[in-house]
């Protein structure tokens, strides 16, 4: 569902993401894992159509992301770290514009507005201005959004931001068993590694720009010199790739 051929990305002499190859299939939940600059967010946004390869590909769904953008970008929701949201709209008018992105028919969005305002707990404050929302708040009306055209890819940029705990583990279990029931495919990249052990049906760890690990969690938990958490191994492998990095002539 998500397919990433020899995807880089270059700023002048900086390589962010190097020679990124993924196949991520359908109903998979996979999380991306690296330091803060390791890549992550620059892949995301290659990802969506945010921002061009200097070279490679980005293939979702069947749609390469450049060369078939509208096509993609009907499967694809996207949540990220810091939604941008439009401050003098109310909750109500957001998901009304959304919908019109994405052509929705009128029928459509009033049978799926307002369940998701109430599945995301704002729906009490949907006919409020957005200039008026908490961060948390914002992010759920983030959520909300993305799930209003039924995506088959969601891509979400560290999502628990601002979410109270609670919140935390709704948007978990909500994006488990969309994955599991209905073969939701999740890209999520993400620095809370317990909460990516639980969920995750795949891994991808980067540093550097360069993938250096995929598997699933035991997969990973495998590679380590002694039993630990994700944490630990994760530690290790980014630990090792920069004193390689260091050493490397």
């Amino acid at each position: 569902m998500i397919i990433t051929e020899h995807l880089n990305k270059h700023f002048g002499a900086k390589v962010a993401v190097e020679n990124l190859d993924l196949d991520i299939p359908a109903g998979t939940f996979f999380c991306f894992l690296g330091p803060n600059g390791a890549g992550k967010t620059t892949t995301i946004t290659m990802l969506t159509g945010l921002l061009h390869p200097s070279s490679g590909r980005a293939v979702l769904g069947g749609f390469d992301i450049q060369k078939q953008a509208v096509e993609a970008k009907r499967l694809l929701g996207y949540v990220p770290d810091h939604p941008f949201l439009y401050d003098k709209l109310t909750g109500n008018e957001f998901m009304r514009f959304v919908a019109g992105l994405y052509r929705m028919k009128p029928a459509d969005f009033d049978s799926r507005c307002a369940p998701l305002l109430e599945m995301f707990e704002i729906a009490s404050v949907a006919d409020q201005l957005i200039e008026d929302y908490s961060h948390g708040m914002r992010q759920k009306l983030s959520f909300a959004s993305c799930f209003l055209h039924d995506p088959k890819i969601v891509i979400v940029d560290e999502p628990w931001v601002g979410l109270d705990p609670k919140n935390i583990r709704f948007v978990k279990d909500f994006l488990r068993r969309k994955c599991r029931e209905e073969g939701l495919t999740v890209f999520m990249s993400t620095h809370t590694l317990s909460i990516a052990e639980e969920v995750a049906d795949q891994i991808g760890i980067i540093n550097n720009g360069r993938l250096l690990q995929l598997g699933s969690v035991s997969e990973i938990k495998a590679l380590s010199r002694r039993p630990g958490s994700l944490e630990d191994i994760f530690l290790e492998i980014t630990r090792d790739s920069a004193e390689d990095e260091v050493s490397a002539p």
